[in-house]
């Protein structure tokens, strides 16, 4: 049996009785039609998850009974910041999801000299909430009790740009590296992997990263779209230093 699962921000604990978003009330009522009575899975983003009884079926403020905790054993090891170029579309969402179900702990999205996509303050509150639905979503999906930190994009320099950090591994995808994943040598650091929009990064660009103490990364042969770079770039190190080997 599909086990159910919904987001719901604030602190959870055993015997609370919680009213759930307009969002989790429509798509647990309406969508899926769960009945009165039906049990489910209700998680904060911050670690917490609970066994829950749905008590009111409404679509709009349906209300769940918390029960027993659930320990959380799906995040990774591996503590990974995906800093992704903005890119048009379904693409910037795809990177987003792909990284939540992959494991990523933080997204930086990054307006580059490539972007196509060009973002007013309300714009980027607007894109900030919607790409904030698209990991809770595929957090839900996936078994994640943690929803990675999505930042308010900013500008690519400000973010590269920042003094080198030798606690952590750094990295930009350069489809001149040399290095693949394979050589690289974290050794436990947090890793903060950079990828440019569609289009790539530009060569001033990567000269930034570099003087910000990331190092050239390749990712095989081919030149892979901004959104499949991202998926592929995460799997490849959770593969060899996380949690999917």
């Amino acid at each position: 049996m599909r086990l159910i699962r919904v987001y719901t921000a604030g602190s959870l604990a055993t015997g609370a009785r919680l009213t759930l978003s307009v969002r989790a009330s429509n798509h647990v009522v309406t969508v899926l039609r769960l009945p009165r009575g039906a049990t489910l899975h209700v998680f904060n983003g911050q670690g917490q998850e609970y066994e829950a009884t749905l008590t009111l079926g409404h679509h709009q403020h349906a209300e769940v009974l918390l029960a027993n905790a659930v320990p959380t054993l799906t995040e990774s090891p591996l503590r990974i910041t995906l800093a992704q170029g903005i890119s048009r579309g379904d693409r910037m969402d795809y990177a987003i999801q792909k990284a939540t179900e992959l494991g990523v702990t933080e997204i930086v999205p990054l307006l580059c000299e490539r972007s196509v996509v060009r973002l007013d303050a309300s714009q980027a509150t607007r894109k900030h909430e919607h790409w904030t639905g698209i990991a809770i979503a595929a957090a839900e999906q996936s078994g994640r009790a943690y929803v990675p930190h999505i930042s308010l994009a900013q500008r690519y320099a400000d973010y590269a740009g920042q003094p080198a950090n030798t606690a952590r591994c750094r990295l930009v995808l350069d489809p001149a590296a040399t290095a693949g994943p394979s050589a690289l040598s974290p050794a436990g650091q947090p890793i903060d992997l950079l990828i440019g929009p569609e289009g790539g990064l530009t060569e001033q660009e990567i000269r930034i990263a570099k003087l910000g103490g990331f190092s050239a990364l390749k990712l095989g042969p081919r030149v892979l779209r901004t959104e499949t770079a991202a998926a592929a770039a995460v799997t490849a190190l959770q593969t060899l230093y996380g949690d999917l080997g």
